[in-house]
């Protein structure tokens, strides 16, 4: 076949199709797309934008992320991009590109990517042909590439070592993500109750479940200072409301526009990291559905 033949999304699927290796990925597994639903999107929440246009976007549409904003011709996630997908969405619309998650091989009931949000939406088995996969993130350049049918990735993060962070199996979902048709169930921090947050995903047209929750005490925070720098450990017990940092307390924070998003991204990192029992390396209680 002409690899320049189809569409942007086939190309692409193709292009990591002739690369990946190894044998069927196990069918109970899941994509997950971690995110920030309470960060400020516009006048809105992100999770206030989803509920009146249930689609989830890529950055390139967005210009919303919660790691690198390098979204756009010559930047690093076009470049990125580029040579993961062999330029097969170099001249693309932006709506046409992936939106990222991470698999969900270690069934954590916060998603497989927490560095990226304290929700997720935990996408249905039919979104899995369509996606493809990485070991390590994006961002690192990875040759180690895979597809739901070939997949070798997974030994890969079992045996690689990195930093819980940093430990997960991205993944590029190619097509239209529509909440009403490929998400089983968005999963929220349980600190969410009773808030807007919630009332927003009522409005939702998929299933919420919970998770038990990111909550950090301040004493157990500055106990490690080393890990983004002592300033964002500072600045996350400055946020904290009565010794304890939690996922409520610092969305407020990024939502009052009293510091820079990129200091409490590090800020998220330390709550991320330590407010919960990581490293998961055996099987975790699921989320609690509603």
């Amino acid at each position: 076949m002409n690899p320049a033949a189809g569409s942007p999304r086939e190309r692409a699927l193709r292009h990591v199709g002739t690369l990946a290796s190894g044998g069927p990925c196990d069918p109970r597994l899941r994509v997950t797309l971690n995110f920030h639903p309470d960060r400020p999107a516009g006048d809105r929440t992100v999770l206030e934008a989803l509920a009146e246009e249930p689609v989830y976007r890529s950055q390139f549409v967005t210009g919303v992320s919660n790691g690198g904003l390098t979204a756009h011709p010559g930047g690093d996630r076009w470049r990125w991009e580029s040579r993961l997908f062999g330029g097969a969405y170099d001249t693309a619309p932006a709506r046409e590109r992936p939106v990222y998650g991470a698999l969900d091989f270690r069934r954590l009931p916060w998603g497989a990517a927490a560095r990226f949000g304290s929700a997720h939406f935990r996408l249905a088995a039919g979104t899995l042909p369509r996606t493809t996969f990485c070991y390590p993130d994006s961002v690192c350049e990875p040759s180690d590439v895979g597809t739901w049918s070939r997949m070798s990735l997974v030994a890969l993060a079992e045996a690689g070592g990195r930093d819980a962070l940093d430990d997960y199996v991205e993944a590029q979902v190619h097509g239209e993500v529509r909440l009403d048709r490929d998400v089983e169930a968005l999963v929220l921090d349980a600190g969410h109750r009773g808030t807007a947050v919630e009332e927003a995903a009522r409005r939702l047209p998929c299933p919420v479940e919970w998770h038990p929750g990111f909550r950090l005490p301040v004493g157990e925070l500055r106990r490690h200072r080393g890990y983004r720098g002592p300033e964002y450990v500072e600045l996350g017990a400055r946020i904290a409301r009565g010794g304890v940092l939690d996922t409520r307390t610092l969305g407020e924070a990024a939502r009052a526009g009293r510091h820079d998003p990129q200091a409490l991204k590090k800020v998220w990192h330390c709550l991320a990291r330590f407010g919960a029992p990581f490293p998961a390396r055996n099987a975790a209680p699921a989320a609690a559905r509603d």
